[in-house]
This record gives C-alpha cells, structure tokens and sequence, in this order.
C-alpha cells in the first residue's frame, strides 16, 4: 500500500474538509474498496478519520486535527521551509521567526539562499516602495490611481484594479482591470510613473486564460551578433534561439513584436547587431539610425 497515497488523502481532507469515496478513488485513480482499506489504515495509525453515512455524509478528519511533523519527509519539510523563505523574500522583508520557528521544529536548516532587491541598479528604495504598495493593494482589493507611460511615450492617468503580480522575461508586470477601458491590461512596473492606493474597494475578478493573441502578432527575426556580444546575447535570449557559428558569431532566430519597441531594442545593440531577415526590418533600422544621426552629428 504506498504511503504516498495516505499522506496525500490526509492532505486532501485538510484542504477540502471532507470528500466521498468515489471523489479519492477518482483522485488517486484507486477502486473505492481501495480507498476504503486506505481510510481503515489511517485509522490504525492514529488518524482521526472517519465515515458518515447521509446525503451530507462522507470522510472527516476530526475538527481540529493537526498534521504531526512527523509524517513530514525529509524533502517535504525542505519545500515547506523554502516556500516560506521565497514569501519572505518575495514581501521584502526580514521577518523571520516563523521560519526560525519551523527550522527548529523541523530541525532543517533552509539556509539564505534567495536575495530579491526589486530596484534598479543606482536608483533609490523607490521601486521598493512601489512594489510593496501594488502587492497592498492587491491584497486589500483596493482601487489604484497611476500614472503609466505607454510604449509609444503617452503618459495617461488611469483607475485600475490590480489583482496579480507578474514576472516574465527580466521585468515585473502588473495584471490588472481597468475601469476606463473596461477591460484587462497589463503594465509594467517600470512604467508605472505614479500611484496612489483609494479608499474605494473592488470585488475580485477572474482573470481571462492565456491565449495565443500575443504570439500571433509576433514574427519570426533573425540576427547575427559577433561573438563579443554573448553576454548580452544570453541575457535577452534563451539558449535554443541562439546558434553559434564556426566563425564564433551568434545567429538568433526568435519571433518578436514587430513596433516602436522592437527598433528601440535593436538600437541598444549599437553597431553589433546585424538583421538577416526580414528585409523590410533592416531597412527600418538604417532609417532609424539615419534619424539618429542627423540629429546628433556634428
């Protein structure tokens, strides 16, 4: 009889309070009778489990039951303390007892082994302090005025309601409903100018699925770095876009957004970046960079 399989239905019934008999064997993909035996071996060993009978009925742990650390393995008071370490970070702060606390009880040393510092390098505690009042108002469901600027440079002032934290690709992101749009939008945190938390509360919303749209209006831009610019090379791109040729240079090949944001990366890279394709692309680019140097030359 794995064990695994007990632990995992003590866990269920803590999470969900109680479950049928056909609920765990669908579950754990188990006969009932074998859920059955399961509950009877639980019951040997001290688990307060039991059966009710009724339209209501099913399988309990008694009201108050506490998991023993004890049926913890070793890997799993690991993860726990690990977790909490990650929130700990994640809130910014230094508070640590809880994690002390369990360290003791588990006698597991998690060790410090995650530092986040959500500001930019030579900037002050300001991104800090943004962070901790998003995730606020996150938490507290309250409503947000900011000041945001677009990737076209359009500076608006809009009423959100932000309901998730989001990091992807190097950046922080801010999930949230806007009530002028009446809709879903996204905004990064670097972009976010100004805010202010409202008194005002919100009800929480679900937030739409994934879909495909963003990736759908990205297309396929090949590039060729010299070998010098790796560093950079591998900090905006992951290993399987990036072939090295014999020569040493580095040829990448990714789908991206084709706008303002798009030539303004490619800019960045100075005269090391070199576009194979598409055509149109690189033609762009000398024009931007014929703009550039017109109004810099001297």
């Amino acid at each position: 009889m794995p064990e695994n399989r007990l632990f995992k239905i003590v866990y269920y019934l803590l999470d969900k309070g109680q479950a049928t008999a056909p609920e765990l064997a669908a579950k754990f993909e188990v006969s009932v009778r074998t859920i059955y035996r399961d509950i009877d071996a639980l019951s040997e060993t001290g688990i307060p489990i039991y059966t009710e009978t009724g339209r209501n009925g099913g399988i309990h742990l008694m009201d108050g039951f506490i998991l023993d650390k004890a049926m913890l393995s070793q890997e799993e008071k690991q993860e726990i303390l690990t977790a909490l370490q990650s929130i700990n970070t994640a809130q910014n702060t230094n508070d640590s007892q809880t994690l002390q606390k369990l360290s003791a009880l588990f006698q597991v040393n998690a060790g410090n082994w995650l530092e986040v510092d959500f500001s930019r390098w030579g900037s002050p505690a300001l991104d800090n302090e943004k962070f901790e009042s998003l995730k606020s108002a996150i938490i507290q469901r309250r409503n947000l005025r900011i000041h945001y600027a677009s990737a076209n440079a359009v500076i608006s002032e809009r009423t959100i309601q932000p309901h998730k934290l989001s990091y992807k690709a190097n950046a922080w992101y801010l999930k949230a409903f806007c009530t002028e749009k009446q809709d879903w939008r996204t905004f990064k945190l670097n972009r976010i100018l100004d805010w202010k938390i409202l008194k005002e509360n919100f009800l929480p919303r679900s937030l739409p699925e994934a879909t495909n749209n963003q990736a759908a209006g990205h297309h396929q831009i090949t590039l060729r770095f010299p070998r010098e610019m790796a560093y950079r090379v591998y900090d905006e791109f992951d290993k399987t876009q990036v072939e090295q040729q014999e020569n040493g240079d580095l040829v990448v090949s990714a789908k991206m957004p084709e706008d303002t944001w798009l030539t303004g990366f490619l800019l960045s890279f100075g005269t090391q970046a070199e576009i194979l394709s598409p055509a149109y692309l690189k033609e762009e680019l000398a024009r931007q960079a014929k703009i550039i140097y017109e109004k810099n030359k001297p």
